[in-house]
């Protein structure tokens, strides 16, 4: 039996920062409630309950709430107005469309002096002869009944024929609570019968459940599927049934179809897990031990070969949303695998490599996965030992650059000057004081020898 939880008021108490013990207004429908029950303990400070469509049988556990001036019961499966004598402040009640057949009920809303708006359409009591009359001179506080206003002439003519009324009242209500009892009598005979239905269905499919059948399944897919067809075919033979047939409103009829859909959910939720678990592992590894490629997620990747940082760097467009959590990377010397949600990418890769110096991250744009893989061989090694001893070499240094791709830059230092050398072409006598790069070294060296010769004055 769903109840309010206190789970469930702390969802729905957003509003109020999750805290309920202040609470003064809640909105708890369509949450599927069969027992109205804790409110009035935790929340004593509620005004406004909003309770419509759930499956309540009865008015109860709302009496301590001394500041409640709204309630909404509509669609629920009440049928009779009880224990609201303590809501003291209660200014409206709406019972829209319940199951209300004890018209004479309402005579204990005598003591909630405030309440102004009343409403009971969708009612079996709003078909009774004189409906309307007996509630108007019964409860002389209301100002407006089923939204329309109650005029002070209406009143007095409701309180004139107000002993002929309430006689006719108590007959009618006696023939609906005898309609009511069959009705339930009804009920219970078709929940039986129900019952008795799937215990039969049980029985057979345990029947069918040969030694000799149970081969055939492990043989033949084509069975399988046959049997699956053959079950979806009695369940929308049954679904049919159930709602094709006729049944009056009420509230046992109401309260089956709840079941009825909860259970035909739960069975859907308990095929599609027993699916999952029995879903066969994807092969990733031959019998003979070959890795297999493989892209279960079907997401687009990439895979080069960083010949410069003599590493591999594999792109994988996991979608940006995509919570890190969710995705598993196991890098092995031939191979990586990447499991996106549970479903497994594998890819064999070129060369082998350093699992322990891998490294994964994720795009911040585009929430891509990159997983950077350093190769196993070391070629950087051979570059940086073939450079060290020919470090003066004018030539070497230019094809180093030019073969890393970098831009050549105007060297200013004239000891590194590459050939042809400009400087050469100009006369030997020129060169002194030649130029801001000879020129400025003489002048620095020419200050410091001529400051030898001062003295240092500090005042100056």
């Amino acid at each position: 039996v769903s109840s309010v939880t206190e789970d469930l008021v702390r969802r729905r108490a957003e509003h109020n920062n999750c805290e309920i013990f202040s609470l003064e207004e809640i909105s708890l429908h369509q949450q599927e409630i069969e027992k109205l029950e804790h409110l009035d303990k935790w929340c004593r400070n509620l005004k406004i309950l909003y309770l419509q469509n759930n499956l309540i049988p009865k008015i109860e556990n709302v009496g301590k709430l001394k500041k409640l001036e709204y309630l909404n019961v509509a669609l629920n499966n009440i049928e009779r107005i009880e224990n609201l004598e303590g809501c003291e402040e209660l200014k409206k009640l709406d019972l829209t469309a319940n199951f209300i057949g004890e018209l004479s009920s309402v005579e204990s809303l005598k003591c909630n002096i405030h309440l102004k708006e009343l409403f009971l359409m969708g009612n079996p009591c709003t078909e009774f002869e004189g409906y309307r009359q007996f509630v108007v001179a019964t409860l002389q506080q209301l100002k407006y009944l089923d939204s329309k206003e109650i005029e002070r002439s209406e009143r007095i003519k409701a309180l004139q024929i107000y002993p002929e009324v309430k006689w006719k009242i108590r007959e009618q209500e006696q023939a609906y609570l005898l309609k009511r009892a069959r009705e339930k009598e009804e009920a219970q005979r078709r929940i039986q019968e129900r019952k008795d239905e799937k215990q039969k269905q049980m029985d057979s499919k345990l029947g069918f459940g040969s030694p000799d059948t149970l081969q055939e399944k492990n043989n033949q897919a084509e069975g399988d599927g046959d049997q699956e067809r053959c079950r979806t075919v009695e369940d929308d033979d049954e679904d049919r049934k159930f709602w094709e047939e006729p049944t009056p409103y009420t509230p046992e009829s109401r309260l089956e179809t709840h079941r009825y859909i909860e259970e035909k959910r739960r069975a859907k939720d308990n095929t599609r897990e027993s699916k999952k678990r029995e879903k066969t592992a994807w092969t990733l590894v031959t019998a003979e031990g070959k890795i297999l490629n493989v892209n279960v997620p079907k997401l687009h990747f990439s895979l080069k070969d960083d010949e410069e940082n003599n590493q591999i760097i594999l792109e994988l467009a996991v979608y940006r949303h995509l919570d890190t959590s969710l995705l598993d990377i196991d890098v092995q010397p031939t191979y990586i695998r990447v499991l996106v949600k549970g479903k497994p990418f594998q890819l064999v890769l070129p060369e082998e490599v350093k699992p322990d110096s891998s490294s994964a991250k994720r795009s911040q744009t585009t929430g891509h996965l990159v997983v950077t893989m350093p190769k196993a061989k070391e070629i950087i090694l051979a570059k940086q030992k073939v450079s060290a001893p020919i470090k003066q070499s004018d030539c070497n240094t230019q094809q180093k650059a030019t073969r890393s791709g970098q831009v050549e830059k105007l060297e200013v230092d004239p000891s590194k000057y590459s050939f042809p050398d400009v400087t050469k072409i100009i006369q030997e006598k020129e060169q002194t004081g030649q130029g801001p790069i000879k020129l400025q070294p003489q002048k620095v060296t020419e200050v410091k020898k001529s400051c030898v010769d001062f003295e240092n004055n500090e005042d100056v």
